[in-house]
């Protein structure tokens, strides 16, 4: 195996298990050191105990993350800068699939909110903390674990589906960075993929015609992810869909019919302007959090 991330270090997030744990575990095989993220306790502790004593050395470290909250994600980046010495590369990933189809359920604010703190709002934050550690250390690269669903969409997974249209646009937003401060940003798009979330999608507790559609659906190999991940850290973005295929989700064009010369002038004179901006942006808020 290639060292292709020698001397690089990562968080991951929601990597006690399933696709964060086979990304760590890559990752570590290319040379890299990884700091994981979640509230599965015994699970996290588990997993990092079997990396180092398989390396044989310490390439790895774990504490508890509840990813809505910045303390937490403060907590997490400071405790891989403490280890390894900074952090390169930050792979967002934990989210959940339970509840999806919430339309008609009864009205829960806690069960709303949660899929949308944890799926969307809480990589939101993670990029704000993520992208000032790396800016530090001279530039790094993100990649949010999205779907499919954040470009396509089913009433039976609405809700599940906004918050991946969320991260999804969340991502694309953030393009600028790396010319502020040499941070990437992109998203990993799969399929079903060969994990447990599956099943909390097409949960059939309501009989719903859905998860007969889920049952019978292609499958993404977790190898698949890994490797459209890794793709995403250590070249261009793109997306992995069924039948085991990666390829690039590119932007909708904007429409030349809703723009005039005024307009295109204006948009020019904006994007000579952004980046002296943001790097203004950024130094102040390094100041302000200490990082």
């Amino acid at each position: 195996m290639t060292k292709t991330l020698e001397g690089k270090v990562a968080v991951i997030t929601g990597a006690s298990r399933n696709i964060g744990k086979h990304v760590a575990a890559e990752m570590i095989n290319r040379g890299a050191k990884v700091v994981i993220g979640d509230i599965l306790d015994a699970e996290g502790e588990a997993t990092i105990k079997e990396f180092n004593e398989k390396a044989g050395t310490k390439v790895a470290a774990y504490i508890h993350t509840d990813v809505t909250k910045y303390e937490d994600n403060k907590a997490l980046f400071a405790l891989a800068e403490k280890e390894f010495g900074g952090v390169d590369i930050a792979f967002l990933n934990a989210g959940i699939g339970s509840n999806a189809n919430t339309m008609f359920l009864p009205f829960n604010d806690s069960l709303d909110d949660r899929m949308l703190d944890i799926n969307t709002t809480a990589v939101v934050k993670g990029s704000k903390v993520a992208i000032l550690y790396m800016a530090k250390r001279g530039g790094g690269v993100i990649v949010n674990t999205a779907s499919v669903a954040g470009f396509l969409c089913s009433p039976a997974v609405g809700i599940y589906t906004a918050s991946k249209h969320g991260v999804v646009g969340w991502t694309r937003s953030n393009a600028i960075f790396e010319h502020v401060c040499g941070v990437r940003m992109n998203a990993v798009c799969p399929y079903w993929v060969e994990t447990e979330l599956a099943g909390d999608l097409g949960n059939n507790v309501h009989q719903d015609p859905f998860a007969t559609m889920v049952a019978n659906s292609p499958r993404t190999k977790v190898e698949t992810v890994v490797e459209a991940v890794l793709t995403l850290v250590e070249d261009k973005s793109r997306n992995a869909l069924p039948g085991n295929v990666i390829r690039a989700q590119e932007p909708i064009a904007v429409y030349p019919e809703i723009l005039n010369e005024n307009s295109k002038a204006v948009s020019d004179t904006y994007i000579q302007e952004t980046i002296p901006y943001y790097k203004k942006r950024l130094a102040e808020a390094l100041e302000r959090e200490g990082i």
